[in-house]
């Protein structure tokens, strides 16, 4: 779990800067500069990095700096797998566990998701308040841990290779977030837990087309080596 105060602070700054790619895949960061942009102190970051670290979002070299890990399409596949099982999980204890004030917030998410379009930031904004919100629903700390990073990297990846402004994939999105919403909001278990599955099925067949993309693009992807073929 998370922890709270100034080391819960520094986690989430440290994983808004992961999933945004300010701190760009690959790159070795230090302590000093993880400090100068979160604006907190040594300590809260080394145990915030602790817990990225389990949380395979950063590996520790001691005496050389945090690498940021690349986000290959393998390990995308390979999380969304988990998380296809997670959240299917998930959905169908939020149905039964949202009390009144997780149901009021759920119809002001449906607001936001069926307005106006958003704009890119505010929308990855937005979806990481629904998880939140889901995950609270579930009662269930274990199971809410064991979703958060794998959310977290899996729209990493989904932001880094967004084609054009992302608009399109945006209202796709949006789309499949608010049959998740609804269905909850129905109490309707079966609907929610297909509505969960729709929404990776759509992650899975992104993550695939970033290997299918002409060479050259702008966000295309080498083949990964060994990766598996889809069935």
């Amino acid at each position: 779990m998370v922890s709270q105060g100034k080391a819960g602070q520094a986690y989430q700054r440290i994983e808004q800067l992961i999933v945004s790619e300010e701190l760009a895949p690959g790159n070795l960061v230090s302590e000093a500069v993880l400090m100068e942009k979160t604006g907190l102190g040594r300590t809260p970051i080394r145990e915030a990095l602790q817990q990225l670290a389990r949380n395979r979002m950063v590996e520790i070299h001691p005496n050389r700096g945090v690498l940021i890990p690349p986000a290959s399409v393998e390990a995308q596949l390979r999380m969304l797998e988990v998380r296809r099982v997670l959240e299917a999980l998930a959905v169908r204890l939020a149905c039964h566990g949202a009390t009144t004030d997780d149901r009021v917030q759920m119809e002001a998410m449906l607001l936001r998701l069926s307005g106006e379009p958003m704009a890119l930031a505010e929308y990855a904004e937005t979806l990481k308040d629904i998880h939140r919100l889901v995950a609270r629903c579930c009662n269930n700390e274990y199971l809410a841990d064991a979703m958060a990073p794998l959310q977290g990297l899996s729209r990493r990846f989904w932001l880094a290779h967004l084609r054009d402004d992302g608009s399109s994939e945006v209202r796709r999105g949006s789309a499949l977030y608010l049959a998740i919403l609804r269905a909850v909001l129905a109490r309707d278990t079966a609907a929610a837990e297909q509505a969960s599955v729709s929404l990776n099925n759509y992650l899975v067949e992104f993550a695939y087309a970033t290997i299918r993309r002409p060479a050259g693009s702008a966000e295309g992807s080498p083949t990964v080596p060994g990766l598996r073929t889809r069935p």
